[in-house]
């Protein structure tokens, strides 16, 4: 059987609609009728369509949403707990930079008192020297006034013994010239 081509087919029921007076079948629907009625049909799709992915984006939204909240719980309490650590941490460093210049400052003072004592040392050396030097100048000069004094003493010991003698003599030589001149003057006489 061979089949009848569109053509016919639409010659046929146009040829039928002209020669009956009575439409029994419903009529047929044109061009821009159909083109009309598949863009509503599409528009009622499409508005179908647009509600679901709609829905599911407030679907999705609300999920993330939720995640979004956990999320933002689990980050503050990241933060938090970075912020502790950090504290810590800052605590810790600031321990230990306490503890490195309290050491600093004892070495220092350590250092400090070990001068001293050296310089105390060395002064007391000094003043033990300066001292000693004094003791044996003020013996030198001593000794040079003790011998000064012992040859002034000697000095003047032979002066007195040299004047006593020298006047022993004189006395002497006196007494004699007196007992000469007296026996000249009574032989004199």
């Amino acid at each position: 059987m061979s089949r009848p081509c569109k053509h016919n087919l639409l010659n046929k029921s146009s040829y039928k609609n002209i020669m009956s007076t009575n439409v029994t079948e419903p009529e047929e629907k044109g061009f821009f009728e159909k083109v009309k009625e598949t863009i509503g049909n599409l528009w009622e799709g499409t508005k179908d369509t647009a509600e679901d992915v709609k829905e599911a984006a407030e679907d999705k939204y609300e999920d993330l949403k939720g995640k979004v909240t956990a999320k933002k719980a689990t980050a503050a309490k990241e933060v938090a707990t970075a912020k502790t650590a950090v504290a810590h941490k800052a605590e810790a460093t600031k321990a230990a930079v306490a503890k490195k210049i309290e050491a600093a400052t004892d070495k220092a003072k350590t250092a400090a008192a070990d001068v001293k004592a050296k310089a105390a040392e060395k002064t007391k050396a000094i003043a033990t020297k300066a001292k000693a030097e004094t003791a044996s100048v003020k013996k030198e000069v001593a000794d040079v006034k003790a011998k000064a004094n012992a040859k002034a003493k000697t000095i003047t010991a032979n002066a007195k013994d040299a004047a006593t003698s020298a006047k022993k003599t004189i006395a002497s030589k006196t007494e004699k010239v007196a007992a000469t001149v007296k026996k000249k003057a009574e032989a004199s006489k």
